[in-house]
């Protein structure tokens, strides 16, 4: 098919779109920059909530907000997504992103609380788009390389948090008496950075070359990743609709990978919320505490980005969900019976654990999904769906040790949604596509 849009002949490999090495290169470094992005802006308000909240008189139930908010808005804000995409195109959705998002950081500058919180929803929101963009734009620009930058791209997730959340406490000394406020908008910065970055592709791509229902890429000569299907030629043609989202919320798969990703965000969610409360009601003292979770943070990314090309090669292919499902049930075991007798212990296994279960949850959206078209779709629901489902993670871990006053309780429960996790990941596991 020849037209003014240039979409690729059916064995012609998405990756290699009208770009040559350098131009690939490019790209995959803007992607990534815009990846190590997508947590920043939350990331970086915890170190100084207890600023913000001693500046503006807040109570802790509405100063919590400005954690709650962000993870409830990459729920609801990823379901607008096709239709912008549809507008834009991948790549220039992603930009756009990317400039939203340095505004909403921005908003926290003005005095008062309208812009604290509205930057907080732009922020939220720009998130949220970005993050159901990323693995359609992997899957379609990076279909023989999935596993290693589905890998790269969940560990600049972890590594973005991780700075910000050490680097913004050394940034409010340096910034000297400007306070919480010049702070965070600092980090306005980084998005900025990773917009620069994808200006090529928001020049050469055209608006509707690479959208979310754009006509599937014939695969089966590729053989990209063992862990995925080959899809016949049968699959990709041009005239091929667009995937029903209430098929997909019918299909087993695609109901798997949603639950996968918004049990293992739930209870990644409210480990990162409650964790150093814990360590400190157990007698450690909150730098201490702190610390503990930053050391999770590293030992996440170590395992984020191995883990799918592991997965690629390991069989069955339930083993490294099992394995990082028995890691992190390990150690809520340890963190309830002796949480600071082997601290170090508990939080390798809890990093190891979550970091692998973010990582195969993120990369089960490519994999289960024929092309790009499927894969924006899977994105928007087990994101969106998913993200909302993490929102009652810290919420509810919170209410139970109010309700309980302690912690045993709180994470026995996260044990048992474990289990369910597990079933989650057994399907979502399997070598088939959504819709088939």
């Amino acid at each position: 098919m020849t037209n003014l849009l240039q979409e690729p002949t059916p064995r012609t490999r998405p990756g290699s779109r009208a770009r040559g090495g350098l131009g690939t290169a490019v790209l995959a470094v803007g992607l990534l920059t815009a990846a190590f992005n997508l947590r920043i802006g939350v990331a970086s308000v915890g170190p100084v909530l207890s600023d913000i909240q001693a500046d503006l008189g807040l109570s802790e139930v509405v100063v919590s907000l400005l954690t709650t908010i962000p993870v409830i808005a990459f729920g609801a804000f990823a379901f607008v997504t096709p239709a912008l995409s549809r507008r834009l195109g991948l790549h220039r959705l992603l930009g756009a992103t990317m400039i939203a998002l340095a505004v909403g950081i921005a908003l926290r500058l003005q005095p008062g609380l309208t812009g604290l919180f509205a930057g907080t929803v732009v922020v939220g929101a720009s998130i949220a788009i970005a993050n159901v963009i990323m693995p359609a734009a992997i899957k379609g620009d990076f279909s023989g390389h999935v596993g290693l930058m589905m890998g790269l791209y969940s560990t600049a997730l972890s590594v973005g948090a991780a700075f910000a959340s050490g680097a913004t406490v050394p940034l409010l000394s340096w910034v000297g008496g400007g306070g919480w406020r010049p702070t965070l908008a600092l980090w306005a910065i980084p998005a900025l950075i990773a917009f620069l970055i994808l200006i090529p592709q928001l020049r050469h791509t055209s608006v509707r070359g690479t959208r979310m229902q754009e006509p599937a890429v014939a695969e089966a000569d590729v053989r990209a990743d063992a862990g995925e299907p080959a899809v016949a030629e049968a699959d990709a043609r041009a005239d091929a609709g667009e995937p029903s989202v209430r098929a997909l919320m019918r299909d087993p798969v695609a109901i798997a990978v949603t639950a996968l990703m918004g049990l293992q965000s739930m209870s990644y969610y409210a480990t990162l919320t409650w964790v150093p409360t814990l360590f400190q009601d157990a007698g450690m003292d909150a730098h201490s505490a702190g610390w503990m979770l930053s050391y999770a943070a590293f030992l996440g990314m170590a395992a984020s980005l191995v883990t799918p090309a592991m997965a690629r090669r390991t069989r069955p292919t339930w083993l490294p969900v099992a394995i990082a499902v028995a890691l992190t049930g390990a150690a809520f075991a340890g963190l309830a019976a002796a949480p600071t007798s082997a601290a170090y212990v508990w939080m390798t296994m809890l990093g190891l654990g979550q970091g692998a279960s973010l990582s195969l949850s993120l990369t089960y959206i490519v994999w289960r999904s024929p092309d790009a078209r499927h894969t924006g779709h899977v994105s928007m629901m087990a994101q969106g769906l998913g993200y909302l489902l993490a929102g009652l993670g810290p919420i509810g871990l919170g209410a139970l040790h109010t309700a309980t006053g302690g912690w045993s309780i709180p994470l026995m429960t996260l044990i048992g949604l474990l289990a369910l996790q597990l079933w989650a990941g057994v399907l979502a596991g399997r070598q088939r596509h959504v819709l088939r």
